[in-house]
């Protein structure tokens, strides 16, 4: 029976061709935003090298400072603050600090080349989960005798030497000064804020950045909790030690506000102005994508049930047919459900093809710097499955409806419905 449905399903989609194409296309494409959109989320928050134990962490990277006259200045937190306020914590089991890229200017082999830079310390590679394809992180002596060394990554190493092998121990000239490079690491997509970069440098080298006794600064800390579930131990702490730091001007700011939050929300929360509150803005966050995908899926979702309707409707006579020749309700409504089935899988397996192929352009097209974007099968079985619920929603009641037809009416072509 089952393979009669198929072979029924088959013939009809190929004889409407045209309501076919309208359907494919948008199960198919809805499916392929879906896809390309969960890629790129999860290259941004997914728990992927070198941020493989983003579960353990929290990260403190904005501070807020309320002027008494109105407004407010938003900085990172300066080396000075990580160390009296987020080092002392005892929660933690590591802490570390980095602070923003900065573009800077390359020589070697007379070549130029523009260059990110970021600050940090030794704890960053010990929580970090880098592999080194060569050489070796620097150390925390290193980093204390300020010396001139750097980590890169493999695309600066090939660029200025060809390989990534056997390039530690040798020098980069970065602006006027010459660094030694320990080690030699994969390329971090640009999008993850809180490692990628070009050279990674000891932070105490920067005179602007270390030294200043100010709260607010240029760095942002990164602490590691030794299992997840002590995590939310660990922001508590901090947020208790944030009540307590004292206003660095109170003539000029009456309010001082910082937290600690996992990486999305560490966005998420300068997104939605959510500084001052003890709420990250996640909860808001996460219903509006909520909303707005559900409305991205429902949209089409009423399309293919309008067509449903109508491509049903419009084969009255051949039920009539049927029904005349002893053809079952439940047989008749089985057949169109099957039908739906089938055309949302094909849409799916259509819409995953097109995912696959948007996926390889951007990715070969490198857009986001170092990005390699790849298909979630976990987000295809999920979309899969809602493009199935809806088909067979949107054939239930067609279905229904036509099997209900008198033979008589129906064979006289009237998609009326019954009476």
């Amino acid at each position: 029976m089952l393979l009669s449905y198929l072979k029924i399903a088959w013939k009809v989609l190929l004889r409407r061709k045209f309501f076919t194409a309208i359907s494919l296309f948008g199960i198919s494409f809805t499916l392929m935003i879906l896809l390309v959109l969960v890629a790129v989320v999860d290259h941004f928050s997914g728990a992927h090298a070198p941020e493989k134990r983003l579960d353990q962490m929290a990260f403190v990277n904005s501070l807020r400072e309320r002027f008494k006259d109105g407004g407010s200045n938003n900085m990172p937190v300066s080396a000075y603050f990580i160390d009296k306020y987020v080092r002392t914590l005892k929660t933690p089991e590591l802490v570390a600090l980095t602070s923003i890229t900065n573009a800077a200017t390359s020589f070697a082999n007379n070549q130029t080349l523009t260059l990110d830079v970021r600050y940090t310390d030794a704890n960053f590679w010990r929580l970090m989960d880098f592999e080194f394809l060569d050489g070796r992180p620097f150390s925390a002596a290193e980093t204390d005798q300020r010396s001139r060394v750097c980590v890169i990554n493999q695309h600066t190493a090939r660029t200025y030497f060809g390989t990534e092998k056997g390039v530690a121990g040798r020098t980069l000239e970065i602006g006027p000064y010459t660094y030694r490079i320990t080690g030699v690491v994969p390329d971090v997509p640009v999008m993850r804020l809180y490692s990628s970069s070009d050279v990674w440098v000891p932070y105490t080298l920067s005179n602007e950045l270390f030294g200043d006794q100010r709260l607010e600064g240029a760095f942002m800390a990164i602490m590691l909790a030794p299992s997840a579930s002590q995590v939310p131990a660990m922001r508590q702490e901090f947020e208790q030690v944030a009540r307590r730091i004292p206003l660095p001007d109170p003539q000029r700011f009456d309010k001082l506000s910082v937290h600690a939050d996992p990486a999305l929300a560490s966005v998420v929360r300068q997104l939605t102005s959510s500084q001052e509150k003890e709420s990250d803005g996640m909860e808001l966050f996460l219903s509006v994508c909520g909303g707005l995908a559900l409305l991205f899926m429902l949209l089409p979702a009423l399309n293919l049930v309008n067509l449903n309707v109508t491509r049903i409707l419009e084969r009255s006579s051949e039920i009539g047919v049927r029904k005349a020749f002893g053809a079952s309700r439940r047989v008749l409504v089985g057949q169109f459900l099957v039908e739906n089935i089938v055309l949302a899988l094909l849409g799916g397996v259509l819409g995953l093809g097109l995912a696959s192929v948007v996926l390889y352009i951007l990715n070969e097209s490198q857009f986001i710097a170092y990005s390699h974007f790849g298909l979630s099968w976990s987000a295809f079985a999920a979309g899969l499955g809602l493009t199935l619920v809806f088909g067979l929603m949107s054939g239930v009641y067609p279905a229904w409806k036509m099997a209900r037809l008198n033979p008589v009416t129906a064979l006289r072509g009237s998609g009326a419905g019954p009476r």
